[in-house]
C-alpha cells in the first residue's frame, strides 16, 4: 500500500507504506532510552514454509497451536517485532517504533543488555541459514533507510550478534555485503567481519 504523496511517513511510530497488524505483544520504553539499533531476525511458521498467516497469527496471539507438530514447541510464547518483510517485499508493522516490541529476549550489544529497550526489531520471511531474496534486500533497505531519517540509528546487527551462541538468526544466508552496498552506511554501523563474508 502506497501512502498519498502529501502524507506523513510516520505518525506516532507507525510507519505508513507497511500494513499494519496490531499486536498486542509490546510495552514502554525505559525513560530516556535511544532508539539506535536495528535488529535483523529470520522466521517462518511452519519452519521452512512461506506465504501463509503463521507469523501473523504468533504475533497476535492467535496461533492455532495444534495446526502443526512444530507449534507444541513454542505453545504459549508471546513475541513480536515492529516489521516483517515477506519473501515477496510485501510489509508489515505489529508494533510502533517509538514502543517496546518483544523480539530480542535475553540480549547485549555495544555496551548494553536488554536490546529491546532501544532496538527496532525486523523479521525476514525465511529460515535461519537460506538465503533471502531480492525483493527483500529492496524492502530491508528502504526501510532501514527511513528509520535512520526518524530515529537516531547507529547500529545495525543480526539476532545472532546481540544473543551469540543462543541465537543464529538471521544466519550464513544472509547477505551482510549486499545490506551494506544498498545502505552505503560506514561499516562501523554494522557488526565486526560481515563486510568480508561471502556472499550467498
Amino acid at each position: 500500500m502506497t501512502p498519498p504523496v502529501d502524507a506523513p511517513l510516520w505518525q506516532d511510530g507507525w510507519y505508513a507504506p507497511a500494513q499494519v497488524l496490531r499486536s498486542p505483544n509490546f510495552g514502554p520504553r525505559p525513560a530516556g532510552a535511544q532508539i539506535d539499533l536495528l535488529v535483523l531476525h529470520s522466521i517462518s511458521l511452519p519452519p521452512g514454509e512461506y506465504g501463509g498467516d503463521g507469523v501473523q497469527r504468533l504475533f497476535t496471539n492467535t496461533l492455532d497451536w495444534s495446526a502443526h507438530p512444530y507449534y507444541e514447541q513454542i505453545r504459549g510464547l508471546e513475541v513480536s517485532a515492529h516489521f516483517f518483510i515477506r519473501r515477496d517485499g510485501a510489509l508489515w508493522q505489529f508494533v510502533s517504533a517509538d514502543d517496546r516490541a518483544w523480539h530480542a529476549g535475553r540480549s547485549h550489544y555495544r555496551g548494553r543488555d536488554n536490546c529491546n529497550d532501544d532496538s527496532i526489531g525486523i523479521e525476514l520471511e525465511g529460515l535461519e541459514g537460506s538465503t533471502f531474496t531480492v525483493a527483500q534486500y529492496a524492502t530491508l533497505s528502504g526501510l532501514c533507510q527511513a528509520l535512520r531519517r526518524h530515529y537516531p540509528i547507529a547500529h545495525v546487527a543480526g539476532h545472532e550478534h546481540i544473543a551469540p551462541g543462543r541465537k543464529h538468526d538471521p544466519g550464513a544466508g544472509f547477505s551482510w555485503p549486499e545490506l551494506m552496498q544498498r545502505l552505503a552506511w560506514p561499516s562501523g554501523v554494522f557488526p565486526a567481519g560481515v563486510a568480508s563474508e561471502p556472499q550467498p
